[in-house]
């Protein structure tokens, strides 16, 4: 798969989440596979942009891969400004989000409230495409409402306005997350437009990433809550769909590993002031997925020293593979 001059390692793309995506982040989701990762989107307003939270958004590792950044925002002019701003700071990809359903994003007119407004889409798609010398891409949602789905239409705007990939999630803004994502409308898409269109919504395995690349049609899938505490997941969808064979979830001390390690990496990128609260909501995701009933994660959340934090984790995951050794 392509997105302008680059060639990706496959079609399996982390998406941008805000708060999630960090630098951290998207290098492990690169360790195991993501052939594209995003970072979390960034703001329009020129007053955030030297601000130490963007400093740590825009933060880049070439273990990540190619640097593609999200920006948000309403206006053409903003957001093409927006767009050389972090061309200048390294962006190799832009991504533009027209598919937030966050009312605190939605009220200002950005984000998935933008798919109403059509002509300002487009305006906005050409304004930032002819300000940059990357290549552009658009995340959007099958539309506002289930009345007024108009993906479409929008994807051909994106394709005239020169939109070098688009990824639809498969949901209306009115659905935000819930109910299931639905694939119909992304596979009218993939029929009326020739550039690459990325598949997104409630892909949680390798077996339904096959299942939706087939049925769309789609260039690729770009994988979201499914990473949560299961970054791994990519791995087993790169083996599946790219190699058609199955690869087995790391085992319990290479996951136990690979949790010790991101956690330390968060100590490191964010500080000791900070660290320790990121640390909190990937631990609970993890825990999910290794001892869901676990009253460790109370016990987590009440430690405020980083290296405390790692000492527990060490003691916590002794204990499991000692039990399971025992079973």
């Amino acid at each position: 798969m392509r997105i302008g001059p680059y060639q990706l390692r496959n079609r399996i793309l982390l998406a941008p989440m805000a708060g999630i995506t960090d630098q951290p982040f998207r290098k492990l989701c690169a360790t195991y596979g993501a052939g594209l990762t995003f970072s979390e989107m960034m703001s329009t307003n020129p007053q955030v942009w030297h601000t130490e939270k963007s400093r740590l958004r825009l933060a880049h590792h070439q273990d990540a891969g190619i640097n593609a950044v999200q920006i948000a925002g309403s206006d053409p002019d903003e957001m093409a400004k927006a767009a050389q701003v972090n061309m200048d700071y390294g962006a190799e990809i832009i991504d533009i989000n027209m598919g937030c359903p966050a009312k605190k994003v939605n009220r200002k007119m950005a984000g998935s409230a933008l798919l109403q407004y059509p002509d300002l889409v487009r305006q906005i798609l050409e304004s930032v495409v002819n300000a940059v010398d990357v290549p552009v891409t658009l995340k959007i949602r099958t539309g506002w409402d289930l009345e007024h789905q108009n993906c479409v239409e929008i994807a051909k705007i994106a394709e005239q306005s020169g939109i070098q990939a688009l990824t639809i999630h498969g949901r209306t803004r009115e659905c935000l997350f819930e109910g299931n994502a639905e694939y119909d409308n992304i596979k009218a898409v993939k029929q009326q437009v020739s550039i690459p269109v990325i598949a997104n919504g409630d892909i949680t395995s390798a077996e339904k990433a096959k299942s939706v690349l087939a049925y769309t049609g789609a260039d690729g899938v770009m994988i979201g809550r499914g990473a949560l505490g299961n970054p791994w997941l990519f791995r087993s969808i790169e083996s599946l769909v790219e190699h058609d064979s199955i690869i087995f979830e790391p085992s319990l001390d290479e996951k136990c590993g690979v949790i010790l390690q991101h956690i330390q990496d968060l100590h490191k990128f964010y500080g000791e002031e900070k660290g320790y609260r990121i640390a909190r909501k990937h631990v609970a995701w993890y825990l999910q997925g290794i001892q869901p009933n676990s009253d460790f994660k109370q016990t987590f959340n009440a430690i405020t020293v980083p290296k405390e934090q790692l000492l527990a984790l060490e003691e916590f995951f002794n204990l499991i593979v000692m039990d399971k050794q025992q079973c």
